[in-house]
């Protein structure tokens, strides 16, 4: 499969910022984050997926947690001080990010949202995103990835 970049990708070349290009197989349609993190043969602590939601402000925020893990929406409501958020419905993804389920990357999308990303994110030297694509992944710094995105680091999972 020859490597077309990907928004990300080009927005990640843009920045000078030093990333690593991953591909794995999606035939299957096991595209769940600890099933790519399998595949990738990546411990899930370093895999993580881009989650997208909009608070009661109407505003959109995205979340990027370590995909075995499950964000808890009290705590992300609070890391971007609003009084509640609520996940996007799969439907409305495509049209607010440009992405697809399965390929959502933080990096890239339509608009910059406000970002947060999990803090234990800090604890690792590289993470894994979604590059933009099934199929695709970058591994970057977390903090080359909040550099790009402009995000913060907040505990936003479920304990």
């Amino acid at each position: 499969m020859a490597q077309s970049k990907t928004n990300a990708m080009r927005m990640l070349e843009k920045a000078k910022i030093t990333y690593q290009f991953h591909e794995y197989d999606h035939e299957d349609g096991a595209i769940d984050g600890v099933s790519v993190a399998e595949k990738l043969q990546q411990n899930p602590d370093q895999v993580f997926k881009t989650l997208v939601t909009q608070g009661a402000s109407r505003q959109f925020y995205v979340f990027v947690i370590p995909v075995a893990k499950e964000l808890d929406l009290k705590k992300a409501a609070k890391a971007v001080k609003e009084k509640n958020v609520a996940m996007l419905a799969v439907a409305d993804l495509l049209k607010t990010t440009g992405y697809i389920r399965g390929g959502c990357s933080p990096i890239g999308m339509k608009k910059q949202f406000v970002t947060v990303v999990d803090e234990s994110a800090q604890k690792q030297d590289t993470i894994m995103v979604s590059a933009g694509r099934i199929g695709a992944q970058v591994q970057l710094s977390p903090m080359d990835l909040a550099a790009v995105t402009g995000a913060v680091f907040a505990a936003v999972t479920v304990a």
